[in-house]
């Protein structure tokens, strides 16, 4: 069975290094050195794998190689409703926007199977929602650090619910985490982090970028350009009265 990544065209490849640059963040050139890009969609379903991860890197003759795997950033709602991962969790766990540089390594997930998890004392904050309903608040005042097992792993394995790979609900699968909806590309992501690893040892970068935040910009942004350019109008308009 094979996985169903999309191949990204050079063209989406640039897109990402530019928002990656755009905001400092590092990009890694270096052939086989991955840039592990999770992009969370603006109108996020806690119980849908509406998500992207991106995997982006130089290949042994030095040209941009990218694919686009279907994920969740997001906690499922079985644990928003819960409060959390377990009854000691204050609140659910909700990774915000930024670069994790040097966070990550692969270890086991869940004591289970190798995945690209949170670096044990590696410290990740991470927003805390706690009113237990399905919407995702991203309140900045809830933001606590600490080494939560915020891992990058898969949902179901095998062929999951519908034969060829993929789990369709996100279910037990985040309590925060950024989890692969299809197993099979889960083990093809795996085994590029392996050619990582033997190639600069065990320590990978993870970036999340949340289009809801940009969206939420480009309007503040034309609120306050629709209200400058109103503001000047009736200055003229001001200006004029006052001539006659």
């Amino acid at each position: 069975m094979s996985c169903n990544k999309k191949t990204l065209s050079l063209s989406k490849i640039n897109s990402l290094i530019a928002n990656l640059r755009a905001k400092n963040y590092q990009v890694y050139t270096q052939p086989n050195r991955l840039n592990i890009i999770g992009v969370r969609n603006p109108l996020s379903n806690a119980t849908k794998f509406d998500d992207y991860i991106y995997v982006i890197y130089k290949n042994d003759n030095n040209n941009w190689v990218g694919y686009r795997y279907n994920a969740t950033t997001d906690p499922s709602s079985k644990y928003l409703q819960k409060g959390g991962y377990d009854s000691s969790t204050q609140g659910t766990a909700i990774l915000p926007e930024g670069q994790y540089v040097d966070k990550y390594s692969i270890r086991l997930h869940a004591n289970k199977y190798k995945a690209v998890a949170q670096k044990y004392g590696e410290d990740i904050c991470v927003y805390r929602d706690y009113n237990r309903d399905n919407i995702l608040n991203f309140d900045v005042s809830t933001k606590t650090c600490g080494s939560y097992g915020i891992n990058i792993h898969r949902a179901k394995p095998d062929g999951a619910d519908d034969g060829q790979g993929n789990t369709l609900e996100i279910g037990d699968y985040s309590a925060g985490c950024q989890v692969f909806q299809n197993f099979y590309c889960f083990q093809e992501f795996m085994q590029l982090a392996e050619r990582q690893k033997d190639l600069y040892g065990n320590s990978f970068t993870y970036t999340l970028l949340d289009k809801s935040l940009r969206n939420k910009f480009i309007l503040k942004r034309t609120i306050l350009l629709g209200a400058l350019l109103g503001g000047g109008f009736l200055i003229f308009l001001g200006i004029k009265k006052l001539k006659k």
